[in-house]
C-alpha cells in the first residue's frame, strides 16, 4: 500500500511539473515551446481529465502565437522591403503548420466550461502562394544581380544560396537550375595537389594514389576541388603540397632470448609404508598412494624478428592568388613489423603454456621495403585526411 501511495504521489509531481514548466513558458512568451508541450500530452490521452489544463494552455498559446506573428507580418508588409519577403513566407508557413498539428486532435472537450477548445483557424493558402510568388521573384532577381555584378566567389556562393532556397520553395522557376550551375562553377575553389618526394626511398605507387585519392577521404568541402592532375587551361587557386622528407627503414634483425625454466612435475607413484615396512591401509582397506614428483629444466629460446619504418612529411598549403604560405602541418608516422617464435631443448614440462604457445610459431619472411612504407603510410592518410578537413579555404 505504501509503495502504491508513493507510485501514485510520484505520478501526480511529474505531471505537476509539466504543467508548471508550460505554464512557464506560456507567460515567458515562448509560446512554440508551450504549443510543443502541451500537444505531446494530448496526443497520448486528448480526453483524459488530468489532462484539462493542457487543453487551456494550448488553447491560450496558440491565440497568442497567431496574433503575435500576424503583428509581425502586418509591420514587415507595411515596411514594403522585399528583404522582408522570406520571414513573411516563413511566418505564414508556421501558422498553417501548427493549425495541420492541432486539427487532428479537435474536438478538445473543456468539461468545466461545458465547451470545446477554441482554435481561429485560418486558411493561409492564398496568402503563402502570393508571398511564395513575390519572394520567387526578389530571390531570383537578387541572385541573377549578383551573378552579373560578381567581384568575388563569396558573390557567386551567395548566389547558389539564393538560388538553392528558391528551388527549394518553388522547384523549376525560370532557369533557376542553370543559374545555379554557373554559380557553384565560379564560386569554386580550385586545389591543385602535388606530392613530392625528398627522400633516397621509393614511395610504394599503391600508396601514393591512396594518398592522392580525394574521393576515398570522404572530405564534405562543396566548395573546393582537388586535382591531382592539374588541368593547364584550368586557372588554380590553392597549392596542397605533400612532401616526404624522411623514410627510414631498419635493418632486419633478429633478437634470441634464452630463458632457462625449471619446474616439479609429477612423475608416478609411490606406496606409504606403516612402521612395519608394509603398504599402509586407509579406512576401505585401500592402498594408500602418493604422487612423487621431480624437478625438470628446459632451456627456451625466444626469438624475435623485428624491422620499423618511419615516414616523416608535412603539408602546405599556398594561396596561388597572392603567392603567400597558408598553412602547413608536420606529419610523421611509423610502423613496427615483430613477429615472436621460439623452440627448445630439454623437458617442456617445466615451460609455462604462454610459452608453449609460441614453439608452435616459426621464422616468417621480413616484409619488402616497399611494404614497410606502405604499412607506415595506412596511418599517414588518416592524419593528412584529418588535415584537409580542417583547413577551410572558404
Amino acid at each position: 500500500m505504501k509503495k502504491l501511495i508513493l507510485l501514485g504521489t510520484l505520478v501526480l509531481l511529474v505531471a505537476c511539473g509539466g504543467v508548471k514548466r508550460t505554464q512557464e513558458a506560456l507567460n515567458s512568451g515562448n509560446y512554440t515551446t508551450a504549443i510543443n508541450k502541451a500537444l505531446k500530452e494530448l496526443r497520448n490521452n486528448k480526453t483524459k481529465k488530468g489532462h484539462q489544463r493542457y487543453v487551456l494552455l494550448l488553447e491560450e498559446a496558440f491565440k497568442k502565437n497567431a496574433q503575435r506573428e500576424l503583428e509581425q507580418v502586418a509591420f514587415l508588409e507595411r515596411e514594403g522591403n522585399p528583404a522582408n519577403l522570406e520571414t513573411i513566407y516563413k511566418s505564414y508557413q508556421r501558422l498553417k503548420q501548427l493549425q495541420e498539428r492541432i486539427d487532428p486532435l479537435l474536438p478538445l472537450p473543456i468539461y468545466d466550461e461545458n465547451r470545446n477548445a477554441d482554435f481561429d483557424f485560418v486558411n493561409y493558402d492564398s496568402k503563402l502562394i502570393k508571398t511564395k510568388t513575390a519572394l520567387s521573384a526578389y530571390l531570383y532577381a537578387n541572385a541573377s544581380d549578383l551573378l552579373k555584378n560578381a567581384v568575388s566567389k563569396f558573390d557567386y556562393r551567395q548566389a547558389y544560396d539564393e538560388l538553392n532556397y528558391l528551388s527549394e520553395i518553388n522547384p523549376g522557376y525560370n532557369d533557376t537550375r542553370t543559374l545555379m550551375e554557373e554559380a557553384y562553377e565560379k564560386g569554386l575553389d580550385y586545389v591543385m595537389v602535388e606530392l613530392r618526394n625528398d627522400t633516397q626511398q621509393v614511395i610504394p605507387v599503391r600508396l601514393e594514389e591512396e594518398l592522392l585519392d580525394f574521393n576515398t577521404f570522404g572530405i564534405n568541402n562543396f566548395w573546393a576541388k582537388f586535382h591531382t592532375n592539374p588541368v593547364s587551361d584550368l586557372k588554380y587557386d590553392y597549392s596542397m603540397q605533400l612532401d616526404f622528407k624522411e623514410i627510414n627503414i631498419s635493418p632486419e634483425r633478429v633478437n634470441e632470448t634464452q630463458i632457462l625454466k625449471e619446474k616439479l612435475v609429477k612423475d608416478g607413484f609411490e606406496y606409504v609404508l606403516d612402521e612395519n615396512g608394509n603398504v599402509a591401509k586407509d579406512s576401505l582397506g585401500n592402498d594408500i598412494k602418493v604422487d612423487k614428483f621431480k624437478k625438470v629444466t628446459c632451456d627456451f629460446y625466444r626469438f624475435t624478428q623485428l624491422k620499423t619504418a618511419q615516414i616523416a612529411a608535412k603539408v602546405s598549403f599556398l594561396d596561388l592568388q597572392n603567392g603567400q604560405a597558408i598553412n602547413t602541418y608536420p606529419l610523421s608516422s611509423e610502423f613496427i613489423f615483430e613477429h615472436i617464435y621460439a623452440n627448445y631443448q630439454g623437458d617442456r614440462r617445466a615451460l609455462d603454456n604462454e610459452l608453449v604457445a609460441l614453439l608452435d610459431l616459426a621464422a616468417v619472411p621480413f616484409p619488402s621495403n616497399e611494404q614497410m612504407v606502405y604499412d607506415a603510410g595506412e596511418d599517414l592518410k588518416a592524419r593528412l585526411k584529418d588535415i584537409v578537413r580542417r583547413n577551410n579555404f572558404n
